[in-house]
């Protein structure tokens, strides 16, 4: 059987009646003065033949590699296990696929490093860059920034002119807090997501406090400790939250994953989840509602977030003005019976 003969933009020109530089200009939507009409039988004549434009073809012309490029400041052993992750690259790959780019990952471990990423840009492999879990102390991106290269974060920096997609960290750890609070509980620890370097760790120990505040309970450092995105980090943090002389009767745990450890090293103990120790944690991530008990948590639009990362950040490659360069998505407290409630959501 013969092969099928590929189409291409000559039978496409054909077919609408037109040039092959107006076929092009209208498929890679380039500026020039083309009536609508004409644009118009040129989108009908590629649709009705089936054109899929050269990838390298469209590089030339347009100049763009028409890839995006997603940085994760995490080492790649964390990233194979943050569930909250795969949510966020399966949104950002669909809103790629809608406008014909691709998403290309790489994961920094070190971001204080003088060559972290910055050589995806020198090398002109990608558009534009989103920045997943961004940190104080990256000493790449005021380079981009003065460069104009096409930046997204997903999350944010202070004081950094940026646009982001993000969520409100502070309120929604507060809300967390607040809820076992009401509960009843006033020795409430906390196991922060990462170092806080990252800035979600340091919004969300800020909420905790401030919520330690707003109820007039003292803050006592002894029932702080840090998670590095990982269960065994939450399992040892929680280990030395179970051997203070007088431990905390609940844990907000600003990582669900993180809390998955907290769980276990509850139960290697001997406690029991709600009764001895209740536990909230933070993402909302698919095992949340299976686990035994179900975590109570702070569920993130997740998928959201990377589908609009994605739809900005191919808007500032392609010139348009961001309706909201700095966009805050919300947040929801669900909850199940890990925190002792007894409800389930």
């Amino acid at each position: 059987m013969p092969a099928k003969s590929r189409i291409t933009s000559q039978k496409v020109a054909e077919r609408a009646g037109v040039s092959r530089t107006t076929v092009s200009f209208v498929l890679n939507d380039v500026a020039a003065q083309i009536s609508p009409e004409t644009r118009q039988r040129v989108l009908e004549a590629a649709r009705e033949l089936g054109y899929v434009p050269d990838a390298a073809a469209r590089s030339l012309v347009s100049g763009r590699t028409h890839i995006l490029g997603l940085i994760i400041c995490q080492t790649p052993d964390h990233i194979k296990i943050d569930a909250y992750l795969h949510q966020v690259i399966f949104g950002l790959s669909e809103a790629g696929r809608e406008r014909g780019f691709r998403v290309l990952l790489e994961a920094v471990e070190d971001v204080s490093q003088p060559d972290a990423y910055i050589h995806l840009v020198r090398a002109k492999r990608i558009d534009g860059i989103l920045l997943s879990g961004p940190r104080s102390d990256d000493n790449q991106l005021p380079a981009l920034v003065a460069d104009g290269f096409p930046t997204v974060l997903l999350g944010r920096l202070n004081h950094s002119s940026v646009s982001f997609v993000d969520i409100d960290n502070v309120a929604a750890a507060c809300q967390a807090v607040t809820h076992l609070v009401k509960l009843g509980h006033r020795r409430i620890g906390c196991i922060t997501n990462g170092s806080l370097a990252y800035t979600s760790a340091t919004e969300r120990l800020l909420g905790y406090r401030q919520a330690l505040r707003q109820a007039g309970l003292p803050e006592d450092e002894a029932l702080i400790r840090y998670g590095e995105f990982e269960p065994e980090s939450g399992y040892r943090a929680m280990q030395a939250l179970l051997a203070l002389p007088e431990r905390p009767t609940a844990v907000f745990v600003a990582s669900d994953v993180v809390a998955f450890g907290a769980m276990a090293a509850i139960r290697d103990a001997g406690g029991r989840i709600p009764e001895d120790i209740a536990i909230i944690g933070f993402d909302d991530v698919p095992i949340s509602r299976y686990f035994a008990p179900a975590l109570t948590t702070i569920r993130l639009p997740a998928v959201e977030q990377g589908r609009r990362g994605g739809e900005m950040l191919i808007d500032l490659i392609e010139g348009k003005p961001l309706a909201e360069p700095r966009l805050v998505l919300p947040t929801q407290l669900v909850v199940r019976q890990s925190c002792g409630a007894g409800l389930v959501n």
